[in-house]
């Protein structure tokens, strides 16, 4: 079952700092904390400088044991998003991923991702 306390506080650590790391995260629908929309703005001196990025995130009931699953919904070219779905490819995400990890944390990765690209 997902902690939706540990979420709600996530979700408070993600919006503060909005101006400082470009992340922000909020419910999808009205009280659902489950399925979420997450937004990250380009990194600086990259091709994305400039634009935010929606991302879809939905936090499975292993949650915070099991990794949130997430894809762009903004569409984006690069070599570790599918441009068709927008599945992101990052370890994070799959078998690298602790509890001690937070969507903040997560989403701070796919911002790095975006600066730099992992061909292999």
């Amino acid at each position: 079952m997902v902690d939706f306390g540990r979420v709600q506080k996530e979700l408070q650590e993600c919006n503060k700092d909005f101006e400082v790391c470009g992340i922000k995260v909020s419910p999808k629908g009205d009280t659902n904390l489950s399925h979420l929309l997450g937004t990250i703005t380009g990194p600086v001196a990259t091709p994305y400088e400039g634009g935010t990025f929606k991302i879809d995130i939905t936090l499975p009931d292993g949650y915070p044991f099991e990794p949130p699953k997430m894809r762009f919904v903004t569409k984006v070219w690069h070599p570790n998003i599918s441009s068709q779905s927008g599945a992101i490819c990052l370890d994070i995400l799959k078998d690298q991923w602790s509890p001690a990890l937070t969507l903040k944390t997560a989403l701070l990765s796919v911002q790095a991702l975006l600066s730099a690209p992992e061909p292999d």
